[in-house]
């Protein structure tokens, strides 16, 4: 069984700083479909067209009749491990430093058999679920996990590298004034973060979210505005090198598109707050993060955007919202390349509208802070890229993949699509 992890000793100076490592991550085009998938924890593989045959590992080609018509499916993920064997020592700095790691073949309900990772509750020869997940280089793998949840398995150093869990972990959420702060920091919290910093702009005014904040176990409530680079870097500065995880939260939101304003002053406070704010927080907490990526039990892991789904597609009504959420978007595909050397992950939420004052004219549905927490807590445990929270984000992202113009014009005449 699992053995559950432990709060971590305090870091000794004298002892040498594991260096960032990944495994290696070249992938052929055809296998970047396993990417795709593993990015938004779907398990999914090639079926042919013409037999229908499943295929692994992916190919240009079906393996039993040739045709190159090999659409990715979602499969049944349960199978059978028919082999095991343990890696002691690795050519790769990556593996060896982690070593042991425990390797196996699945045979696939489905069809094919498959060598992947082996999460340590699995028996020999037992029935397993395969998950697809991102290792740190980014890339999508395999890794057999246990038919039955037993205790403590997110603690398996096999399945823990390849997940983003706050358990131990310190987080920072920049935004204490944004309504979904408390239940945020309370999820976090119930999850096993053990510090919970929390960003506050303006720290002067009455702050109705202060009271429920403080009442949460490891939470610190320090300055800090987005808008302001100074302000971004001393709070960097300050607690730089003890966070592990980093929620920016931070929005700045009005309706209305270009030409439904007299002025680009909304324009630029969103721009400002969504787009600007996000690329100081980079620039500040970025470098001290990707440099404690190999740090143990409370090494630094991810980084979560939290995006509107209309930096998707543009929404008519909330038009100038739209552009700077997409814009931040962007710049956090930006992000990924800026990070992947280190292992760092770029988790995106996407959501639909919220329950606030600015989006009080949309019908619902509407998604509560709840479940935003919710979902950003099984986004990091399942080490996802992209997470699509509330009923109107998953519906605008099945649409978009059906027909990115149709979704278009869709949001751009007026209505909510």
């Amino acid at each position: 069984m699992t053995t559950p992890l432990t709060p971590p000793p305090k870091k000794n100076p004298l002892k040498r700083s594991l260096t960032p490592t990944s495994p290696p991550g070249v992938r052929s085009r055809a296998t970047l479909g396993l990417t795709a998938a593993a990015a938004e924890g779907r398990f999914m593989l090639q079926t042919c067209a013409e037999c229908s045959t499943v295929q692994y590992p992916p190919r240009d080609a079906c393996c039993e009749c040739l045709s190159v018509d090999l659409p990715w499916n979602d499969i049944s993920p349960t199978g059978t491990l028919l082999a095991e064997s343990t890696v002691r020592t690795s050519t790769n700095l990556y593996f060896r430093e982690r070593a042991p790691w425990r390797l196996g073949s699945v045979h696939l309900d489905a069809g094919p058999t498959i060598i992947c990772h082996v999460h340590g509750d699995v028996a020999p020869k037992s029935r397993v679920i395969l998950s697809n997940r991102l290792d740190r280089s980014g890339q999508g793998v395999m890794i057999a996990l246990p038919e039955q949840r037993t205790p403590d398995m997110e603690d398996d150093p096999e399945l823990r590298a390849m997940s983003s869990d706050p358990k131990h972990r310190r987080v920072l959420i920049t935004d204490a004034r944004n309504p979904n702060a408390p239940t945020l920091a309370r999820a976090l919290h119930d999850a096993g973060a053990t510090m919970i910093f929390v960003g506050e702009s303006e720290t002067w005014l009455p702050n109705p979210q202060r009271d429920a904040l403080s009442a949460i176990p490891g939470v610190e409530i320090m300055a800090l505005d987005v808008t302001n680079t100074t302000s971004v870097k001393e709070l960097a500065g300050e607690i730089g090198g003890k966070v592990d995880i980093l929620i920016n939260n931070a929005r700045f939101v009005r309706p209305g598109g270009a030409m439904a304003r007299g002025d680009v002053a909304f324009a630029q406070n969103e721009m400002d707050v969504n787009y600007f704010g996000l690329m100081r927080l980079a620039q500040a907490f970025g470098p001290g993060m990707c440099a404690r990526t190999a740090d143990g039990v409370n090494s630094a892991v991810a980084w979560i955007n939290i995006l509107s789904a209309y930096a998707l597609v543009n929404s008519a009504d909330y038009g100038c919202f739209s552009a700077s959420n997409a814009a931040a978007f962007s710049l956090s595909q930006n992000l990924r390349n800026d990070f992947r050397a280190a292992g760092l992950r770029v988790m995106n939420v996407f959501v639909g509208p919220t329950e606030d004052d600015w989006h009080q004219e949309l019908p619902p549905p509407k998604v509560l802070p709840p479940t935003l927490a919710r979902s950003v807590v099984q986004g990091l445990r399942h080490g996802l890229e992209d997470v699509y929270c509330g009923d109107v984000a998953k519906d605008m992202i099945e649409r978009f993949r059906a027909g990115p113009k149709i979704l278009e014009r869709e949001m751009t005449t007026g209505g909510q699509g």
